[in-house]
């Protein structure tokens, strides 16, 4: 179990010797995702000699304008260096909606239809089609190299006294047997509770201002889609900060390292 500091805040470590970033749901927002890239590639350099890796904790896709490119980068810098990913709950509606109409109605109400036009599908084509020629016109457009790669995404990660999920996890059930359903889509019981989780749960799925540290869950979601703002967590011994990519009142992206 772990011990609370005097801060009151749960002692969890990384182990020695590593270095983990872990980004915030980027939903289709590849701009603030190639900044966020840069500056975690930049610090990284310049913290020392790490076994580093880096997390994406899901929501790559939906909502923003460029799902594909997202996708292209994650596969890009994954191979270069240690990347996991997190399967979030809009990337389990992207792949049932290829196989059921009804999922792909829902999908193109939360953010999916930003998604098929992404991969090139014409809109003169997309907006007059039915639902069927519509999902019809997705599966010709999405390659199949990305819809396995997607679909090899993980459901939970552990490292040192932490666990990545993407929504959470529900409280109620031991780590080893929880749903799937619950990791992608859980809100209550998990964002209420307050005792220890055994592990401190770092996740997205929930949109906060800013990254919410309850000491038992830390949520990193700031709501890159609507806010312009792309947050990741550094996580490095029991030491916890921040960097985040900003869009601006003029546009333009920067970046910036915030302490815990």
């Amino acid at each position: 179990m772990l011990e609370r500091t005097g801060e009151g805040r749960l002692a969890a470590a990384i182990p020695a010797g590593e270095r983990v970033y872990a980004v915030g749901d980027i939903h289709g927002r590849l701009d603030l995702f190639e900044a966020l890239v840069a500056a975690i590639e930049a610090d990284d350099a310049a913290s020392g000699p790490a076994d580093t890796t880096v997390i994406l904790l899901g929501d790559l896709v939906d909502r923003g304008p460029d799902s594909a490119g997202v996708i292209a980068l994650a596969r890009a810098w994954q191979a270069k260096r240690k990347v996991r990913i997190l399967q979030g709950n809009h990337e389990e509606m992207f792949l049932r909606s290829f196989r059921d109409v009804e999922t792909f109605r829902h999908f193109l109400r939360h953010g999916g239809r930003e998604t098929v036009l992404s991969f090139g599908v014409d809109k003169e084509q997309f907006w007059p089609a039915s639902l069927e020629e519509a999902q019809a016109l997705m599966a010709a457009a999405v390659p199949a190299d990305d819809i396995a790669y997607l679909k090899s995404f993980e459901d939970m990660i552990a490292i040192g006294d932490y666990l990545f999920v993407h929504a959470g996890i529900d409280p109620r059930v031991p780590i080893g047997e929880q749903r799937t359903k619950d990791l992608r889509w859980i809100r209550e019981p998990f964002l209420s509770h307050t005792d220890s989780h055994g592990a401190v749960v770092v996740h997205g799925h929930t949109i906060s201002e800013a990254p919410e540290d309850c000491g038992n869950r830390i949520g990193i979601d700031t709501g890159a889609f609507m806010s312009g703002r792309l947050t990741a967590l550094v996580l490095e011994g029991t030491a916890r900060r921040y960097i985040e990519a900003v869009q601006t009142e003029a546009g333009s992206i920067s970046t910036t390292a915030l302490a815990a």
